[in-house]
């Protein structure tokens, strides 16, 4: 029996790829992975929701004095919460801030993040748009490593989305958000057998 990989997940906002995740480890489908912490910025989120219906613990951390980046005090209370944790992985589900170096050097190779495109292409906010307005025939989401380059960290994986004629934006996001709701839980399930 594998040593469970200890898991926590950051989120900004409604939670759906969080949910996923929880669903995927209620029904056995997360390898030996333990999802042990889900952690907010946003006192509100739905997120937080969450915890109580899985039984995982799920906490708002402030993160100010910032509001698009953890810097400062807030990135010391990130550390110090996550680290309390333990974790072998910290997944960042829809976490809508720029993480700097400090907070990466703390949690150096363990950071994933899922982001809605296929990158390269179409890195940064409003991926799905980014992609909608160009015209691309296919698009997708990826899950990578989190560095200092915004969305550009290695690969682990991804899941191609094909843009059909009757398509609009709102149909190819639900299609794409199908996407991650699948390729982040056998993701993660991979790195629990490692």
């Amino acid at each position: 029996m594998l040593t469970p990989m200890r898991v926590v997940i950051l989120g900004s906002g409604r939670g759906s790829n969080a949910g996923a995740l929880l669903r995927a480890q209620a029904e056995g489908r997360l390898g030996s992975a333990k999802i042990v912490q889900l952690f907010a910025d946003v006192p509100d989120a739905g997120i937080l929701a969450l915890g109580p219906r899985f039984g995982v613990p799920a906490e708002f951390v402030d993160p100010a004095p910032f509001k698009t980046k953890l810097e400062g005090a807030g990135e010391e209370r990130y550390i110090a919460a996550i680290n309390a944790c333990a974790p072998d992985l910290v997944v960042l589900a829809g976490f809508m801030r720029v993480l700097k170096p400090g907070f990466l050097h703390a949690f150096a190779g363990k950071i994933i993040n899922l982001h809605p495109s296929l990158l390269p292409s179409f890195p940064g906010l409003d991926a799905i748009g980014q992609a909608w307005r160009r015209g691309v025939k296919v698009t997708g989401c990826t899950v990578h490593y989190v560095t200092t380059e915004v969305d550009g960290g290695p690969i682990l994986d991804q899941a191609a989305v094909r843009v059909e004629p009757a398509d609009t934006l709102e149909t190819l996001a639900a299609k794409i958000h199908a996407a991650e709701h699948a390729l982040l839980p056998a993701v993660v399930a991979r790195l629990s057998a490692r």
